[in-house]
Order: structure tokens, then C-alpha cells, then sequence
């Protein structure tokens, strides 16, 4: 019988990506905004997941969270979908490339993700004549890059509960 709720527990640490990713994507804000700091921590998730464990967070479900994301910011369909696709093929590529997993590999190679993530994203809603306020975008990647370590570990310790 312990071994049984020991199992449920476990499997429920499993599915923490997927149910973190669509309670970002249904709270219409994928962006913690303080007052100072704002922390995109779709762009995390999506990343870290993928690159450390490509099978709990598949290509459909970041989709779909993209297109949720955009249905209830009311964005033209799929530029949220578009940039979480492109993160998560830069994190494909890193996963494919890296021989050792360091805090230090992830968080350089998050920049390139985080670059190109963005450029695609502001083009996408100048092409939509979107105003985009371009200080916030970019007061909001400095500081989703300086935050990476921190969810990085939490989502570190997430994953080895769901290990055993």
C-alpha cells in the first residue's frame, strides 16, 4: 500500500511540467511582472524541460500553450506559439550538442534561445501593428536571464522527485 502512494506521488512530480505550463498559459500572463523585474517564465520552462527532459514536455503541448497564451492576451494566433517553438528547438539543438550538464552550459546557451525568441516575436507583432514598448522587452529578458539559475535549481529538484 505505501508502495502504491509512493508510485502516485512520483507520477504526479512527472506531470508537473505540463500542468505548470498550462497554468502559466490559461493565467493570460506568462510574464511575473514586479514592479522592477519582470521574469518570462514560459521561456524558462519551456527551455529547461526540454533540454533536460525532452519526454515530459512534448512539442504539442508547448504548442497549444502558445496558442492559449495568444487566444487570452487576444495576439494574433501563433506568435506566442511560434517563439515557445523556437526556444525549445534552440534547447533541442543545445541537448543534442552538450556533453556535460552544468548550470554554467545551460545559462550561456539560453541567451542565443532568449535572442532569437524575442527578434521573432517583436517582428511578429510589428508585422501585426502591435505597439510594442521595446525598454519592457528588454528590461524583461535581462532580467528572465538573471533569473534562470534560480528555477533552474527548483526545477532541478523537481526532476529528481520525479526520478525515483
Amino acid at each position: 500500500m505505501a508502495l502504491f502512494y509512493k508510485q502516485i506521488k512520483f507520477r504526479f512530480f512527472k506531470y508537473i511540467p505540463i500542468i505548470l505550463l498550462f497554468f502559466i498559459s490559461l493565467k493570460g500572463s506568462s510574464i511575473v511582472d514586479l514592479k522592477i523585474i519582470s521574469i518570462n517564465i514560459h521561456y524558462i520552462l519551456v527551455y529547461y524541460w526540454v533540454l533536460r527532459s525532452p519526454q515530459s514536455l512534448g512539442y504539442g503541448f508547448i504548442f497549444i500553450s502558445g496558442i492559449i497564451t495568444d487566444v487570452i492576451l487576444g495576439f494574433p494566433l501563433g506568435i506566442n506559439a511560434l517563439s515557445l517553438l523556437i526556444i525549445a528547438a534552440v534547447a533541442t539543438y543545445v541537448r543534442v550538442v552538450t556533453v556535460r550538464i552544468t548550470l554554467i552550459n545551460d545559462w550561456i546557451s539560453f541567451i542565443p534561445a532568449l535572442l532569437i525568441a524575442n527578434l521573432v516575436y517583436f517582428f511578429s507583432l510589428y508585422l501585426s501593428d502591435f505597439s510594442v514598448e521595446y525598454f519592457y522587452f528588454f528590461k524583461n529578458s535581462i532580467f528572465t536571464f538573471i533569473f534562470y539559475p534560480i528555477l533552474w535549481i527548483i526545477f532541478s529538484l523537481i526532476s529528481k522527485l520525479s526520478e525515483y
